[in-house]
């Protein structure tokens, strides 16, 4: 088989799904599937909302089209101890879409403050939302500071997921608690962002349900870190001390969640006597280590956490190969339809021009008018009963042919059946590329 021909053959990379019967197999292999589908779709609309007659700014510094991401409208100042919210918002200088977090009423005292986020943004961590700038703003008619990350579509805090009145525990009542495994990934990647943060000196200090984002299945990223650096930039403590209450705040965070507990630091021992119960004797301990995090008695680092979970760390990294050996299968079912998409839009663009309709050329005696019954061979043809045959095989099929040039030939008839060709695919793709060169000339007619 010719070179040329190989290359336009599909050949989806694994894994593979046995169950798919034949007459499923040939859609199943060529596209994404339909939920993948369906869920970067839903993704793309969310990104490209748009909030109508909204009472907003119009522009905040260099950002526009703000759109409200919080779901709760009321003030809440438990955690940076301002009022909080977070928009979506398009940039003016690339176009790209990020989420935007306003303090209400801060006022920017010391501008050593603001510039300790620049070690931030120099942090590259795959569990952590990236942080790109911060300022401070009178766009929303009072003193705010504007925290600008990435944009992550349809994401749900971990206290939206497993604490909240619509959550999953409510839908099991008999079986509450979060799954061990999906907690051990919770831990893992956790403990990625913040040996990433430590190493570079800094402290994540905001480690808590409503401020982690569930970005993908069993996905998470730390949110919202550097803005105490600049709320309490004045309430000096040491890095060594930040850190370490990082890991007693990541302890609550498993507890709190293990134990479907939002208020766990109220009752400890309660939440600890159900998570008990819940979960293994290796989790458990892992939680009471992390608790102990501010004890002075013996060293307590996040790389002492992570030589402890190893063997859990295995688990998520080979879990993270699989999938993306999935999208990469999913991504190869794809790789073919951008090509075949330009074909057919250079068939569509040739065939039956009105303007042409007098042109020898172009007419139904000319050169290029097997194009336009090579359209219908393709994709108008009938069965024995006259009936439309609807078929993506066959439809592929000679469009791959058609785009790598084969020898094969192929009879095409004209719809009065009063004309006949025999032309091989070679001789189809030569008169395509000389009709759409021509359609690309400019006219020499008379104005």
């Amino acid at each position: 088989m010719p070179l040329e021909v190989q290359y336009h053959l599909y050949a989806p990379i694994g894994p593979h799904n046995q169950n798919a019967l034949a007459y499923q197999r040939n859609v199943h292999d060529l596209f994404l599937p339909n939920d993948f589908r369906e869920e970067l779709q839903k993704k793309a609309a969310a990104t490209l909302q748009t909030l109508p007659n909204t009472q907003l700014p119009a522009q905040v510094d260099y950002f526009h089209s703000l759109v409200p991401l919080d779901l709760n409208h009321q003030k809440n100042a438990a955690i940076f101890g301002y009022p909080s919210w977070v928009y979506k918002a398009q940039s003016t200088k690339d176009g790209s879409y990020y989420a935007l977090r306003r303090l209400e009423g801060f006022r920017l005292t010391n501008e050593k403050a603001i510039r300790s986020v620049q070690a931030w943004k120099r942090i590259a961590s795959g569990s952590m939302v990236t942080i790109h700038d911060a300022f401070t703003s009178r766009s929303f008619q009072d003193s705010s500071l504007i925290f600008v990350t990435d944009y992550h579509p349809l994401s749900k805090t971990l206290a939206e997921q497993h604490l909240s009145a619509g959550g999953p525990r409510f839908q099991a009542r008999h079986n509450a608690h979060v799954p061990e495994q999906i907690l051990w990934g919770y831990i893992t990647q956790i403990a990625n962002a913040l040996k990433c943060i430590h190493s570079a000196g800094l402290a994540a200090r905001i480690i808590d349900p409503s401020k982690i984002l569930l970005t993908g299945r069993n996905r998470i990223r730390l949110n919202a870190c550097a803005i105490m650096d600049v709320v309490q930039y004045d309430a000096q403590r040491s890095v060594a001390d930040l850190q370490r209450q990082d890991l007693v705040n990541f302890g609550q965070l498993i507890l709190t969640l293990g134990a479907n507990q939002p208020n766990v630091i109220h009752n400890p021992s309660k939440a600890m006597e159900h998570f008990t119960r819940a979960y293994s004797p290796q989790l458990k301990n892992t939680v009471m280590w992390l608790l102990g995090g501010m004890q002075k008695d013996q060293e307590r680092n996040i790389d002492i956490l992570i030589n402890g979970i190893s063997s859990q760390l295995m688990s998520t990294f080979d879990s993270a190969l699989h999938l993306d050996d999935q999208l990469t299968s999913d991504l190869g079912r794809e790789l073919e339809n951008g090509r075949l998409v330009r074909l057919l839009t250079k068939l569509n663009f040739i065939n039956e021009r009105p303007e042409h309709e007098h042109d020898r050329q172009w007419s139904e005696n000319g050169e290029r008018f097997y194009l336009k019954i090579f359209r219908d061979y393709v994709f108008h043809q009938v069965d024995a009963s006259g009936d439309p045959v609807v078929d993506l095989g066959h439809v592929l099929t000679c469009l791959n042919k058609l785009d790598a040039g084969t020898d094969e030939r192929i009879t095409l008839v004209s719809r009065d059946e009063q004309t006949c060709f025999v032309v091989s695919y070679k001789e189809l793709k030569k008169g395509l590329e000389s009709s759409f060169q021509a359609l690309l000339r400019p006219s020499r007619r008379p104005h």
